[in-house]
Protein backbone atom coordinates (compact mmCIF):
# COMPACT_ATOMS: atom_id res chain seq x y z
CA UNK A 1 0.00 0.00 0.00
CA UNK A 2 1.33 3.40 -0.89
CA UNK A 3 0.73 6.25 1.49
CA UNK A 4 0.76 9.76 0.06
CA UNK A 5 1.12 12.79 2.29
CA UNK A 6 0.09 16.29 1.43
CA UNK A 7 2.89 18.86 1.22
CA UNK A 8 1.85 20.42 4.56
CA UNK A 9 1.53 17.08 6.36
CA UNK A 10 4.82 15.89 4.91
CA UNK A 11 6.56 19.05 6.06
CA UNK A 12 5.02 18.69 9.53
CA UNK A 13 6.12 15.06 9.83
CA UNK A 14 9.64 15.83 8.63
CA UNK A 15 9.94 18.67 11.10
CA UNK A 16 8.64 16.47 13.93
CA UNK A 17 11.12 13.69 13.10
CA UNK A 18 13.98 16.18 12.79
CA UNK A 19 13.09 17.67 16.15
CA UNK A 20 12.95 14.26 17.79
CA UNK A 21 16.25 13.20 16.24
CA UNK A 22 17.82 16.49 17.22
CA UNK A 23 16.64 16.12 20.80
CA UNK A 24 17.94 12.56 21.06
CA UNK A 25 21.23 13.64 19.47
CA UNK A 26 21.54 16.51 21.95
CA UNK A 27 20.85 14.14 24.83
CA UNK A 28 23.46 11.73 23.53
CA UNK A 29 25.99 14.55 23.26
CA UNK A 30 25.31 15.55 26.84
CA UNK A 31 25.85 12.03 28.12
CA UNK A 32 28.82 11.18 25.83
CA UNK A 33 31.05 14.16 24.91
CA UNK A 34 31.99 14.28 21.25
CA UNK A 35 35.77 14.05 20.72
CA UNK A 36 37.39 17.01 18.94
CA UNK A 37 37.61 16.74 15.16
CA UNK A 38 40.78 15.12 13.86
CA UNK A 39 43.55 17.28 12.48
CA UNK A 40 44.38 16.98 8.75
CA UNK A 41 45.72 13.54 7.79
CA UNK A 42 44.86 12.18 11.25
CA UNK A 43 43.23 8.74 11.46
CA UNK A 44 39.64 8.98 12.62
CA UNK A 45 39.81 6.21 15.22
CA UNK A 46 38.87 7.08 18.79
CA UNK A 47 42.40 6.31 19.95
CA UNK A 48 43.93 8.68 17.41
CA UNK A 49 41.56 11.54 18.14
CA UNK A 50 42.43 11.34 21.82
CA UNK A 51 46.09 12.07 21.08
CA UNK A 52 46.41 15.84 21.23
CA UNK A 53 49.21 18.37 21.40
CA UNK A 54 50.81 19.11 24.78
CA UNK A 55 50.49 22.64 26.11
CA UNK A 56 52.99 23.90 28.68
CA UNK A 57 51.78 25.28 32.02
CA UNK A 58 50.57 28.90 31.76
CA UNK A 59 53.49 30.16 33.88
CA UNK A 60 57.08 29.00 34.42
CA UNK A 61 57.54 26.62 37.34
CA UNK A 62 58.90 28.02 40.57
CA UNK A 63 62.58 27.24 41.14
CA UNK A 64 61.82 24.75 43.92
CA UNK A 65 59.35 22.90 41.67
CA UNK A 66 61.76 22.26 38.80
CA UNK A 67 62.46 18.59 38.02
CA UNK A 68 66.20 18.70 38.78
CA UNK A 69 66.10 15.89 41.37
CA UNK A 70 64.53 13.56 38.80
CA UNK A 71 67.10 14.24 36.06
CA UNK A 72 69.68 11.52 35.49
CA UNK A 73 73.18 11.86 33.94
CA UNK A 74 76.23 9.62 33.52
CA UNK A 75 78.59 9.37 36.49
CA UNK A 76 80.69 12.45 37.06
CA UNK A 77 78.11 14.85 35.63
CA UNK A 78 75.74 17.06 37.58
CA UNK A 79 72.81 19.29 36.64
CA UNK A 80 71.70 22.47 38.37
CA UNK A 81 69.35 25.35 37.61
CA UNK A 82 71.10 28.06 35.60
CA UNK A 83 68.07 30.37 35.64
CA UNK A 84 64.36 29.82 36.29
CA UNK A 85 61.26 31.82 35.41
CA UNK A 86 62.00 31.87 31.67
CA UNK A 87 58.65 31.85 29.83
CA UNK A 88 58.64 29.24 27.04
CA UNK A 89 62.46 29.01 26.97
CA UNK A 90 63.48 27.90 23.48
CA UNK A 91 66.68 28.62 21.48
CA UNK A 92 69.92 29.43 23.29
CA UNK A 93 72.88 31.46 22.03
CA UNK A 94 76.05 32.66 23.68
CA UNK A 95 77.48 36.14 23.10
CA UNK A 96 81.17 36.95 22.72
CA UNK A 97 81.20 38.47 26.23
CA UNK A 98 79.41 35.55 27.84
CA UNK A 99 75.82 36.77 27.69
CA UNK A 100 73.27 33.99 27.31
CA UNK A 101 70.38 34.86 24.98
CA UNK A 102 67.12 32.93 25.01
CA UNK A 103 64.09 33.05 22.71
CA UNK A 104 60.53 31.84 22.86
CA UNK A 105 57.93 30.66 20.39
CA UNK A 106 54.58 31.20 22.08
CA UNK A 107 55.30 34.73 23.26
CA UNK A 108 56.78 37.77 21.51
CA UNK A 109 60.02 38.40 23.40
CA UNK A 110 63.76 37.73 23.33
CA UNK A 111 65.71 37.82 26.60
CA UNK A 112 69.24 38.09 27.92
CA UNK A 113 70.31 36.35 31.13
CA UNK A 114 72.14 38.96 33.23
CA UNK A 115 73.80 39.00 36.65
CA UNK A 116 72.34 41.31 39.28
CA UNK A 117 73.27 41.32 42.97
CA UNK A 118 74.91 37.94 42.56
CA UNK A 119 71.83 36.38 40.99
CA UNK A 120 70.85 35.64 37.42
CA UNK A 121 67.71 37.19 36.03
CA UNK A 122 66.06 37.91 32.69
CA UNK A 123 66.18 41.17 30.82
CA UNK A 124 63.81 41.78 27.89
CA UNK A 125 65.76 42.82 24.79
CA UNK A 126 62.91 42.98 22.29
CA UNK A 127 59.16 42.49 22.31
CA UNK A 128 56.30 42.60 19.83
CA UNK A 129 58.04 39.97 17.71
CA UNK A 130 56.44 37.23 15.59
CA UNK A 131 57.31 33.78 17.02
CA UNK A 132 60.97 34.72 17.71
CA UNK A 133 62.17 31.13 18.02
CA UNK A 134 65.55 31.29 16.25
CA UNK A 135 68.68 33.07 17.49
CA UNK A 136 72.19 33.45 16.09
CA UNK A 137 75.10 35.58 17.29
CA UNK A 138 77.96 36.91 15.17
CA UNK A 139 80.44 39.78 15.63
CA UNK A 140 78.41 41.49 18.32
CA UNK A 141 75.07 41.20 16.53
CA UNK A 142 72.15 39.05 17.65
CA UNK A 143 70.06 37.77 14.73
CA UNK A 144 66.44 36.84 15.42
CA UNK A 145 64.57 34.46 13.11
CA UNK A 146 60.89 35.31 13.41
CA UNK A 147 57.94 33.67 11.70
CA UNK A 148 58.12 35.78 8.55
CA UNK A 149 61.40 37.71 8.81
CA UNK A 150 64.91 38.01 10.18
CA UNK A 151 65.80 40.99 12.36
CA UNK A 152 68.98 41.97 14.19
CA UNK A 153 70.16 43.77 17.31
CA UNK A 154 73.59 45.32 16.75
CA UNK A 155 76.25 45.72 19.48
CA UNK A 156 73.74 44.18 21.82
CA UNK A 157 76.13 43.12 24.60
CA UNK A 158 77.23 46.75 24.96
CA UNK A 159 73.61 47.88 25.26
CA UNK A 160 71.81 45.35 27.41
CA UNK A 161 70.37 48.11 29.60
CA UNK A 162 69.23 50.15 26.63
CA UNK A 163 68.78 47.74 23.70
CA UNK A 164 68.22 49.16 20.22
CA UNK A 165 65.09 48.43 18.25
CA UNK A 166 65.37 45.37 16.00
CA UNK A 167 66.28 46.10 12.38
CA UNK A 168 64.56 43.89 9.81
CA UNK A 169 67.03 42.58 7.23
CA UNK A 170 64.89 39.95 5.47
CA UNK A 171 61.12 39.49 5.16
CA UNK A 172 60.57 36.97 2.38
CA UNK A 173 59.37 33.94 4.34
CA UNK A 174 55.91 32.49 3.66
CA UNK A 175 53.50 33.13 6.52
CA UNK A 176 51.95 29.97 7.96
CA UNK A 177 51.34 28.66 11.46
CA UNK A 178 52.11 25.00 10.82
CA UNK A 179 55.90 24.66 11.24
CA UNK A 180 56.19 28.41 10.74
CA UNK A 181 58.71 29.03 13.52
CA UNK A 182 62.37 29.26 12.55
CA UNK A 183 65.83 28.15 13.61
CA UNK A 184 68.92 30.08 12.53
CA UNK A 185 72.69 29.67 12.61
CA UNK A 186 75.74 31.39 11.15
CA UNK A 187 77.72 29.11 8.86
CA UNK A 188 81.49 28.93 8.34
CA UNK A 189 80.91 30.98 5.17
CA UNK A 190 79.50 33.86 7.30
CA UNK A 191 76.02 33.35 5.92
CA UNK A 192 72.79 32.93 7.87
CA UNK A 193 71.09 29.54 7.52
CA UNK A 194 67.35 29.38 8.27
CA UNK A 195 64.82 26.55 8.02
CA UNK A 196 61.50 27.03 6.22
CA UNK A 197 59.20 24.24 7.35
CA UNK A 198 56.40 22.49 5.49
CA UNK A 199 53.04 24.32 5.89
CA UNK A 200 51.29 21.05 6.74
CA UNK A 201 51.72 17.60 8.19
CA UNK A 202 52.03 15.92 4.79
CA UNK A 203 51.48 17.68 1.47
CA UNK A 204 53.28 18.62 -1.71
CA UNK A 205 54.80 21.86 -0.43
CA UNK A 206 55.24 25.07 -2.41
CA UNK A 207 58.70 25.78 -3.82
CA UNK A 208 59.22 28.29 -1.01
CA UNK A 209 58.86 25.68 1.74
CA UNK A 210 60.46 22.48 3.10
CA UNK A 211 64.00 23.71 2.81
CA UNK A 212 66.97 25.26 4.55
CA UNK A 213 67.68 28.65 3.07
CA UNK A 214 70.74 30.84 3.42
CA UNK A 215 71.24 34.60 3.12
CA UNK A 216 74.05 37.07 3.56
CA UNK A 217 74.45 38.83 6.89
CA UNK A 218 72.75 41.91 5.46
CA UNK A 219 69.75 39.90 4.22
CA UNK A 220 70.75 39.84 0.56
CA UNK A 221 71.57 36.88 -1.66
CA UNK A 222 68.78 34.52 -0.59
CA UNK A 223 69.14 31.00 -1.98
CA UNK A 224 67.85 27.52 -1.25
CA UNK A 225 70.61 25.43 0.28
CA UNK A 226 68.86 22.02 0.57
CA UNK A 227 65.31 20.74 0.01
CA UNK A 228 63.05 17.97 1.26
CA UNK A 229 63.26 19.13 4.89
CA UNK A 230 59.92 18.84 6.69
CA UNK A 231 60.56 20.63 9.97
CA UNK A 232 64.09 21.21 11.19
CA UNK A 233 64.37 23.13 14.46
CA UNK A 234 68.05 22.47 15.07
CA UNK A 235 71.31 22.40 13.13
CA UNK A 236 75.03 23.01 13.57
CA UNK A 237 78.26 22.79 11.58
CA UNK A 238 80.91 20.13 12.16
CA UNK A 239 83.92 21.78 13.86
CA UNK A 240 86.39 20.06 11.53
CA UNK A 241 84.68 19.32 8.20
CA UNK A 242 82.33 22.37 8.42
CA UNK A 243 79.49 20.23 7.06
CA UNK A 244 75.95 21.06 8.17
CA UNK A 245 74.13 18.47 10.31
CA UNK A 246 70.45 18.99 11.08
CA UNK A 247 67.56 17.32 12.89
CA UNK A 248 64.24 16.86 11.08
CA UNK A 249 60.84 15.91 12.49
CA UNK A 250 59.07 13.14 10.55
CA UNK A 251 55.45 13.29 9.46
CA UNK A 252 52.59 12.47 11.81
CA UNK A 253 49.76 9.93 11.50
CA UNK A 254 51.52 7.32 9.40
CA UNK A 255 51.68 5.10 12.50
CA UNK A 256 52.71 5.38 16.13
CA UNK A 257 56.03 3.68 15.39
CA UNK A 258 56.86 5.25 12.01
CA UNK A 259 58.52 7.28 10.74
CA UNK A 260 61.55 8.13 12.84
CA UNK A 261 62.83 11.63 13.31
CA UNK A 262 66.14 12.09 11.55
CA UNK A 263 69.66 13.38 11.90
CA UNK A 264 70.89 14.46 8.48
CA UNK A 265 74.23 15.51 7.02
CA UNK A 266 74.71 17.89 4.09
CA UNK A 267 77.72 17.02 1.95
CA UNK A 268 76.95 19.47 -0.87
CA UNK A 269 74.40 22.21 -1.62
CA UNK A 270 71.26 21.24 -3.52
CA UNK A 271 70.68 17.87 -1.88
CA UNK A 272 67.10 16.67 -1.33
CA UNK A 273 66.28 14.83 1.90
CA UNK A 274 63.04 13.17 0.85
CA UNK A 275 60.01 15.05 2.15
CA UNK A 276 57.19 14.48 1.20
CA UNK A 277 58.09 11.48 -0.97
CA UNK A 278 60.19 9.37 1.39
CA UNK A 279 60.55 9.20 5.17
CA UNK A 280 63.55 8.09 7.27
CA UNK A 281 65.35 7.10 4.08
CA UNK A 282 63.43 3.90 3.39
CA UNK A 283 59.64 4.43 3.73
CA UNK A 284 57.79 5.76 0.66
CA UNK A 285 54.92 8.03 1.64
CA UNK A 286 51.51 6.42 1.21
CA UNK A 287 50.21 9.45 -0.72
CA UNK A 288 53.21 11.03 -2.44
CA UNK A 289 55.69 8.18 -2.71
CA UNK A 290 54.33 6.66 -5.92
CA UNK A 291 57.01 6.74 -8.63
CA UNK A 292 59.59 8.39 -6.35
CA UNK A 293 61.87 5.68 -4.93
CA UNK A 294 63.73 6.49 -1.74
CA UNK A 295 67.01 5.95 -3.60
CA UNK A 296 66.45 9.36 -5.24
CA UNK A 297 67.03 11.16 -1.95
CA UNK A 298 69.69 11.60 0.72
CA UNK A 299 69.19 9.12 3.57
CA UNK A 300 69.59 10.23 7.19
CA UNK A 301 72.80 9.44 9.03
CA UNK A 302 70.81 8.39 12.13
CA UNK A 303 67.22 7.59 13.11
CA UNK A 304 66.27 9.28 16.38
CA UNK A 305 63.02 7.55 17.32
CA UNK A 306 59.44 7.86 16.04
CA UNK A 307 57.82 11.23 16.82
CA UNK A 308 60.52 11.97 19.42
CA UNK A 309 60.60 15.65 18.31
CA UNK A 310 64.36 16.02 17.91
CA UNK A 311 64.98 19.77 18.09
CA UNK A 312 68.11 21.76 19.04
CA UNK A 313 71.57 20.26 18.58
CA UNK A 314 75.18 21.37 19.02
CA UNK A 315 78.59 19.87 18.46
CA UNK A 316 80.45 19.73 21.74
CA UNK A 317 83.57 21.87 21.36
CA UNK A 318 84.32 22.45 25.06
CA UNK A 319 87.13 21.05 27.19
CA UNK A 320 85.26 20.24 30.43
CA UNK A 321 83.68 16.92 29.41
CA UNK A 322 85.76 13.74 28.89
CA UNK A 323 87.50 13.27 25.54
CA UNK A 324 84.88 10.81 24.28
CA UNK A 325 82.43 13.72 23.98
CA UNK A 326 84.72 15.95 21.92
CA UNK A 327 82.98 16.88 18.64
CA UNK A 328 80.02 14.64 19.51
CA UNK A 329 76.51 16.03 18.96
CA UNK A 330 74.13 16.74 21.82
CA UNK A 331 70.50 16.63 20.67
CA UNK A 332 67.45 17.77 22.62
CA UNK A 333 64.47 15.47 22.04
CA UNK A 334 61.40 17.47 23.04
CA UNK A 335 59.31 14.31 23.37
CA UNK A 336 56.44 12.72 21.47
CA UNK A 337 52.84 13.79 21.80
CA UNK A 338 51.01 11.57 19.30
CA UNK A 339 52.18 8.26 20.73
CA UNK A 340 50.25 6.24 23.28
CA UNK A 341 53.53 5.42 25.04
CA UNK A 342 55.63 8.57 24.81
CA UNK A 343 59.35 8.65 24.07
CA UNK A 344 61.95 11.39 24.13
CA UNK A 345 61.94 14.17 26.67
CA UNK A 346 65.71 13.81 27.01
CA UNK A 347 69.15 14.82 25.78
CA UNK A 348 70.97 12.25 23.68
CA UNK A 349 74.60 12.24 22.56
CA UNK A 350 75.51 11.19 19.02
CA UNK A 351 79.09 10.01 18.48
CA UNK A 352 80.63 10.13 15.02
CA UNK A 353 83.22 8.16 13.12
CA UNK A 354 86.25 10.00 11.67
CA UNK A 355 84.54 10.06 8.25
CA UNK A 356 81.51 11.92 9.66
CA UNK A 357 79.13 8.97 9.76
CA UNK A 358 77.34 8.09 12.99
CA UNK A 359 78.95 5.45 15.18
CA UNK A 360 76.30 5.38 17.90
CA UNK A 361 73.87 7.42 19.94
CA UNK A 362 72.75 6.99 23.51
CA UNK A 363 70.76 8.78 26.23
CA UNK A 364 72.71 11.44 28.13
CA UNK A 365 70.19 13.25 30.33
CA UNK A 366 66.87 11.58 31.13
CA UNK A 367 64.03 12.06 33.61
CA UNK A 368 61.81 14.67 31.93
CA UNK A 369 59.30 11.91 31.14
CA UNK A 370 57.76 10.29 34.20
CA UNK A 371 54.87 7.81 34.23
CA UNK A 372 54.12 8.72 30.58
CA UNK A 373 53.77 12.40 31.48
CA UNK A 374 56.19 15.29 31.06
CA UNK A 375 57.65 17.21 33.96
CA UNK A 376 59.85 19.12 31.53
CA UNK A 377 60.60 19.20 27.80
CA UNK A 378 64.11 20.07 26.58
CA UNK A 379 64.37 22.25 23.47
CA UNK A 380 67.92 23.44 22.82
CA UNK A 381 71.50 23.08 24.03
CA UNK A 382 74.45 25.47 24.10
CA UNK A 383 78.13 24.99 24.97
CA UNK A 384 79.47 27.59 27.41
CA UNK A 385 82.97 29.04 27.39
CA UNK A 386 83.95 26.91 30.39
CA UNK A 387 82.72 23.76 28.63
CA UNK A 388 79.48 23.38 30.60
CA UNK A 389 76.33 22.57 28.63
CA UNK A 390 73.12 24.60 28.92
CA UNK A 391 69.71 23.03 28.26
CA UNK A 392 66.49 25.01 27.76
CA UNK A 393 63.11 23.65 28.89
CA UNK A 394 60.03 25.37 27.45
CA UNK A 395 57.62 23.30 29.56
CA UNK A 396 59.06 24.19 32.97
CA UNK A 397 60.35 27.59 31.82
CA UNK A 398 63.97 27.12 32.85
CA UNK A 399 67.56 26.72 31.70
CA UNK A 400 69.75 24.02 33.27
CA UNK A 401 73.54 23.80 33.47
CA UNK A 402 75.34 20.47 33.09
CA UNK A 403 78.92 20.26 34.35
CA UNK A 404 81.51 17.51 34.83
CA UNK A 405 83.91 16.92 37.70
CA UNK A 406 86.26 14.03 37.08
CA UNK A 407 87.55 14.20 40.64
CA UNK A 408 84.12 13.23 41.89
CA UNK A 409 84.31 10.06 39.76
CA UNK A 410 87.84 9.19 40.90
CA UNK A 411 86.92 9.62 44.55
CA UNK A 412 83.64 7.74 44.59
Amino acid sequence: MTVRLSHSKGFWLAATLAGALGASSAAAQQSTPTPPPPTPNQPKSDAATRLRGINPPPFPMAADQLPVPQLKLPKGFKVEVFVSGVPNARSLRLGDKGTVFVSNRLLDKVYAVVEKDGKRELKVLASGLDRPNGLAFHDGTLYIAEGTRVSKLEKIEDNLDNPPKPIVIYDQFPNHQSHGWKFIAVGPDNKLYINVGAPCNICLPPETNSQIRRINLDGSGSETYVRGVRNSVGFDFHPVTKELYFTDNGRDWLSEELPNDELNRVTKPGQHFGYPYCHQGNIPDDQFGWGRPCSEFEPPVALLGPHSAALGMRFYTGQMFPAEYRNAIFVARHGSWNKTNKIGGDIIVVKLNPNGSVRSWEPFMTGFLKDNNYIGRPVDVEVMKDGALLVSDDYAGAIYRISYDGRRVAGR
